[in-house]
């Protein structure tokens, strides 16, 4: 920590038991502590980022990185060795670059999505950005996990192009063009020359990426929006099929949420206005709080953007596609340019989502069950119902939606409990724990995962004796064999080069 406060000063080396507290996961399965990070360091610059890489290479102090922190639902800013050191971005916020024409930004981690959207609204830049539902965190950060937005660009790892990364040595890399001397395309082109390393930094702990390109949608012309409701809970069926075409065919070219009604139910209600029994909420009740809000088993919104044209040609599309299997016409909302941009489709970030956690009262918690899977309505229909079975055996509320990108579906699930019911966490830990079984069982594998859970999940992923994460622990071991960079990311490096649990 000595060592730590010459680079950054004592102000930034956070390192007493209130800071410990601070940074542990404020959504824990339990009192979090055997998490729980040895102290925090808060470094401004590139140059710093090394400086402290360097002194946990020679002190033999893991570290954690993060952005601004909000990785709410998969551990926050715990790490998964206790006592390792979190490295807190958080300060590095510039916004380094906007390139109106080329319509791409470049900013640091510890930039966020309200700083963002703020930046290009007040300078009336414009271009629009992919928000995920709850928009507190870091792009970058958000970007490096594979979230999603719900725009036509929102795969935002896709948007990536040209990282700068400080490697577990404290080296300074930059990927594909960024490489060239004084290149001129790094933020235009993504691949460069040889071998593309970018998804190498994705979902790891390779390295710490302390800037990058951000590709950013030019504002269309127009938009339209519409919501949808599905009555019932075999409606899941035939709509991820027509959804599916659509969506693989380009008439609908964004990510969007196929969510059940807990989705509204818990933003806007809590559990005890509509039942207080034990166990899973019976369907009755279920059916009680759609008949209220009006929202059907099932709902999700559409956009589509673009030329005038192209948007009433794609709107009619969805409505000739969708209509005959509803009991009413599609409802679009449109916008052009030059109207209020509330009734457009862009992402305007927002953290309402978050109020799922007051559910059932207390000091609430969510975790996330998030397995790919095909594009399938027969294969949604039958994990929607396993999925439900699952939860009502454990006696939990079924929260789930399906995400549909272009021919994959992310079937998130989320648990949400009260942390000071030991008996719900208990139940709640035993039912992620049984959701990675069965959907390894059916080949479907998660895409992301809370720090309790990333060794099980990695080692779900079987095929020859689990090559590929034996391919992971070859690279971490050659990359940073003092394992000083979040040792037991996704599985990868718990017990490397002597830093142990």
């Amino acid at each position: 920590m000595t060592a730590f406060s010459a680079v950054v000063g004592q102000e930034w080396v956070l390192a007493t038991d209130s800071d410990r507290d601070t940074y542990m996961d404020a959504y824990a399965l339990g009192d979090g502590r055997n998490r729980a990070p040895g102290a925090a360091v808060a470094p401004a610059s590139r140059e710093e980022v090394q400086a402290i890489v360097r002194l946990a290479n020679e002190h033999r102090v893991p570290l954690w990185p993060v952005g601004r922190g909000k990785n709410l639902g998969y551990g926050g800013t715990s790490t998964v060795v206790p006592g390792t050191v979190v490295l807190d971005m958080g300060r590095m916020n510039r916004i380094l670059e906007v390139d109106e024409k080329h319509a791409y930004c470049v900013i640091e981690p510890g930039v966020g999505f309200f700083d963002l959207y703020n930046y290009l609204k007040d300078n009336n830049i414009p271009l629009w950005m992919a928000v995920p539902g709850n928009a507190w965190g870091s792009v970058i950060g958000n970007a490096l996990e594979r979230g999603i937005g719900y725009t036509a660009y929102g795969d935002n790892a896709e948007q990536l192009c040209g990282l700068e990364v400080v490697m577990p040595d404290g080296d300074l890399l930059r990927t594909g063009l960024g490489a060239l001397e004084g290149s001129k395309g790094s933020y235009h082109y993504k691949y460069g020359y040889g071998p593309s390393w970018d998804q190498m930094f994705m979902q790891s702990n390779f390295g710490i990426v302390t800037q990058a390109g951000v590709w950013l949608q030019p504002e269309p012309q127009m938009s339209a929006k519409a919501s949808i409701t599905l009555p019932q809970f075999a409606d899941i069926g035939w709509a991820i099929d027509k959804l599916g075409d659509l969506r693989r065919r380009d008439v609908i070219r964004h990510n969007f949420v196929f969510g059940n009604f807990m989705h509204e139910a818990a933003v806007y209600s809590q559990r005890s206005d509509w039942y207080d029994g034990e166990g899973a909420m019976p369907d009755e009740v279920a059916q009680k709080i759609i008949d209220k809000y009006g929202m059907g088993w099932w709902s999700f919104r559409l956009n589509v953007a673009g030329g005038p044209g192209m948007v009433e040609a794609h709107m009619k599309e969805i409505s000739d596609a969708l209509e005959p299997q509803l009991d009413y016409k599609l409802d679009w909302t449109t916008w052009q340019q030059g109207d209020p941009i509330e009734r457009s489709a862009r992402g305007i970030p927002s953290v309402t989502a978050l109020q799922i956690v007051n559910w059932h009262g207390g000091r609430g918690g969510h975790i996330g069950f998030s397995p790919v899977m095909p594009q399938d309505g027969e294969l949604a229909l039958a994990q929607a119902t396993r999925m439900k079975a699952r939860f009502e055996e454990y006696g939990l509320d079924y929260y789930t939606s399906f995400t549909m990108g272009r021919r994959h579906i992310n079937n998130v699930n989320l648990i949400l409990y009260d942390r000071d019911n030991v008996d719900m966490v208990t139940r709640s830990r035993g039912l992620f724990t049984a959701l990675i079984e069965d959907s390894a069982a059916n080949g479907y594998g998660e895409y992301r995962t809370h720090i309790d859970f990333m060794e099980p999940v990695a080692k779900s992923y079987g095929f020859n004796n689990q090559a590929q994460l034996r391919f992971n622990e070859k690279v971490k071991q050659a990359l940073d064999p003092n394992g000083v960079i979040a040792p037991g990311k996704y599985g990868i490096g718990t017990l490397n080069g002597g830093v142990e649990a």
